[in-house]
């Protein structure tokens, strides 16, 4: 009997023009906050979307200031994205309650992936972020086997057991043939406000010379500051509430690359 090859099922979201996976291999260094300041800064180049796969850790709804809102089902049985700052969201955390656990296996994950890239009125967008949850499994094989990834940005923070997974995650979307746009180094360094001197809160590791090794693009520094984090909590992303900081400014930069590197 022939093997199918998975990759053969791709089909495009209707109205999505472009979409990119922002992935870490890791959790903890800020990738959905990458993932949200991203979208927003990039709604100067387009309409955005973005949608949280991760299903086990959903924190798209908290992050954009949406807790408690309920998608709207409309004719056809759609479901109607939320929006919020502009930006068409969905995530299984408009689905169920923030401190309810999703106790499923794969299979249940593959259906779901599958509901929010087809039963979704994303509408016309030039660009879709999706923000994956840590690791190398099921979801990133999904999303990559059902969709055209136009590129995946890769997010890790300085030191090396952070980079360790991002290696992985590189390693998956190598595999997967999808293109590696570049990798954010979050909390880079810390501004001191006596000095105005960096400090670096994380050992810096080997990842200078592992995106020189392996040719891949340094996309932007985003300094460590509590605002950013505070921002993410109360549900005002740092790119909303203060568009001219320096890590705003970091965020914007990313977005710039992104779109040139996406459209090139």
């Amino acid at each position: 009997m022939a093997h199918t090859n998975p990759f053969d099922q791709q089909t495009s979201i209707p109205g999505v023009k472009k979409i990119i996976v922002v992935a870490s291999g890791k959790g903890g260094v800020g990738k959905s906050t990458v993932a949200t300041n991203l979208a927003l800064a990039l709604k100067k180049y387009g309409s955005v979307g973005i949608l949280d796969a991760d299903i086990y850790g959903p924190s798209l709804p908290r992050m954009m200031g949406a807790l408690n809102q309920k998608p709207a089902v409309l004719p056809g049985n759609k479901i109607q994205p939320i929006d919020r700052y502009g930006i068409k969201m969905m995530s299984i955390g408009f689905l169920i309650e923030e401190s309810a656990a999703v106790v499923w296996r794969g299979p249940m994950l593959f259906k779901a992936m599958d509901q929010f890239f087809r039963d979704v009125e994303w509408g016309s967008l030039d660009y879709l972020i999706i923000d994956l949850p840590p690791g190398t499994g099921d979801v990133q094989l999904s999303v990559v086997q059902k969709v055209p990834v136009s590129g995946a940005v890769i997010v890790s923070t300085p030191q090396n057991v952070a980079l360790i997974d991002a290696k992985k995650a590189i390693d998956m979307f190598e595999r997967t043939q999808v293109k590696i746009l570049g990798v954010v180094e979050n909390m880079a360094y810390m501004m001191n406000p006596v000095n105005n001197e960096k400090i670096q809160l994380f050992p810096k590791g080997e990842l200078e010379s592992y995106l020189q090794n392996k040719k891949i693009a340094k996309l932007t520094e985003i300094p460590f500051n509590p605002n950013v984090s505070l921002g993410s909590e109360a549900g005002i992303p740092i790119m909303e509430s203060y568009s001219d900081s320096t890590e705003s400014l970091a965020f914007a930069e990313l977005a710039n690359k992104v779109n040139e590197l996406i459209n090139s």
